[in-house]
C-alpha cells in the first residue's frame, strides 16, 4: 500500500540510524506521519555517494510526499542528494544544526593528529559545507545555542553556537525559516522542543514563534 507521506531522518557525523530512534518517535507522534531512519557509514564514504545511497533508500516506499529531517552531516547529504536528483516526491526539508556554510571546528581539525581517519572522505565536506538549497522545497533549519561539544577540543566555534556548529554557520540563502534553540548539537535528538519545532516546520512551512 502507497504512504500518502513519511518522514526520512537522516544522522550526522560518528552517529548511526539507532541515534535517531528518539527523534524519530516523537516525529511520528506528533505529525502521525510514518518515520523512516536512514543508516550510512559516515566516514567511510564521499558526498555524494552517501546522497545516491539517500536516494535509493527513499525510492523504496513509494510515498506519495517525502518529507527529509537531518542532523549536521545528515542535513548536507539531503542537499547533495535533492541537488543531484529530481524524481523524489515532493515535501520539507528540516535540518539541524547542519554546517551549510562549512564547519570552523572541521577546518581547526585539521591539525589534530588523525583528525584525516577521524573525519573519512566527507572532512572537505564539513570544512566547506554545501550552502544550495534546492528550488520548490521548503526548508527550515534549527541551529543550537548551548556551547558544549567537540568545538572545546579545538579551540571553539568563533562564535555563538551548539559547542560545534557555529549559528552562522548554518545560515544560508534560499532557508524559508530559522530558528535558535538552547540545545547543544547532539542534545537536538534528544529534545522535545526541537522535535516539536521540526514538526511544526513540516506542517506549515514555519516555526511558530
Amino acid at each position: 500500500m502507497t504512504r500518502p507521506a513519511e518522514i526520512i531522518v537522516v544522522h550526522g557525523l560518528w552517529f548511526g540510524a539507532v541515534f535517531m530512534q528518539p527523534l524519530a518517535r516523537r516525529l511520528h507522534r506528533l505529525t502521525g506521519m510514518p518515520v523512516r531512519r536512514f543508516h550510512y557509514r559516515t566516514t567511510r564514504g564521499a558526498l555524494a555517494e552517501h546522497a545516491s545511497r539517500l536516494h535509493a533508500f527513499a525510492q523504496e516506499s513509494g510515498a506519495q510526499r517525502q518529507h527529509f529531517v537531518g542532523h549536521s552531516l545528515g542535513g548536507l547529504v539531503i542537499l547533495k542528494m535533492l541537488n543531484t536528483f529530481d524524481d523524489l516526491a515532493s515535501g520539507r526539508v528540516v535540518f539541524l544544526g547542519s554546517p551549510l556554510q562549512g564547519s570552523v571546528v572541521s577546518r581547526k581539525a585539521r591539525n589534530v593528529p588523525g583528525s584525516e581517519a577521524l573525519l573519512g572522505k566527507v572532512q572537505s565536506t564539513l570544512q566547506e559545507g554545501f550552502p544550495v538549497l534546492p528550488e520548490g522545497r521548503e526548508a527550515g533549519m534549527i541551529a543550537g545555542s548551548r556551547s558544549m561539544g567537540l568545538g572545546w577540543m579545538v579551540g571553539g566555534t568563533g562564535g555563538p553556537g551548539d559547542g560545534t556548529v557555529a549559528v552562522a554557520e548554518t545560515i544560508a540563502e534560499g532557508l524559508d525559516d530559522h530558528c535558535v534553540l538552547p540545545v547543544t548539537h547532539t542534545g537536538m535528538l534528544y529534545s522535545h522542543q526541537v522535535a516539536e519545532k521540526a514538526a511544526q516546520f513540516l506542517a506549515a512551512g514555519r516555526f511558530e514563534r
